[in-house]
């Protein structure tokens, strides 16, 4: 064997630089991938509860991504899956909020109830009694699904936000027996 030999022996055979025709479609791959893999591994709104709230508008789905927001519902009719709800008024997360605080108090429940309340409410319609869930029909504060099922608490449901804390603080109490044990479920599956 001679001296030319050796050294190829010795030295590692080059390998030539992947193709930027090879590396572009993976990378612009990914990149979707990743948009659109995003919303889904948790960056999404809905783990937020404090800062959204969805409704349909004109046909369209319409995110808030911001408590601050107030949407005006006179310019947009609500309709869904369940059938169609009136529009509304401007909605007030603290009148409703306010209301919510004496009926759970009134029930016997105490604050750390009510706090549960809040954060299962938020997480749910961001305390908007407009809020349609485009996907699903559930309407209102609590997301009663049909929303006219909050007619047992009064014909007013579609636009009484007192109404629809009523009859949501009912089914709570009914089939989970307080705000904290509907929050606890609402954390594990995803509703209520």
């Amino acid at each position: 064997m001679n001296n030319l030999e050796r050294l190829r022996l010795r030295r590692p055979p080059v390998t030539a630089a992947p193709s930027p025709r090879r590396v572009t479609p993976v990378v612009a791959i990914l990149a979707v991938a990743a948009f659109v893999a995003l919303p889904l591994a948790g960056t999404s709104p809905s783990l937020d509860p404090a800062g959204y709230a969805q409704v349909a508008a004109n046909k369209q789905n319409l995110m808030i991504t911001s408590s601050a927001t107030n949407l005006n519902r006179e310019e947009f009719g609500v309709s869904g899956g369940w059938g169609s709800a009136p529009a509304a008024g401007n909605f007030d997360p603290g009148t409703s909020q306010a209301i919510a605080q004496d009926l759970v108090l009134d029930r016997g429940w105490n604050a750390g109830e009510f706090s549960c309340l809040v954060a299962l409410w938020n997480k749910e319609s961001q305390w908007n009694h407009g809020a349609m869930n485009p996907s699903s029909g559930a309407y209102g504060i609590p997301q009663a699904l049909p929303g006219d099922k909050m007619a047992s608490a009064g014909a007013d449901w579609a636009t009484n936000p007192a109404t629809q804390i009523r009859w949501g603080l009912g089914y709570i109490d009914a089939r989970y027996g307080s705000p904290c044990a509907a929050w606890g479920h609402s954390q594990q599956k995803n509703w209520y």
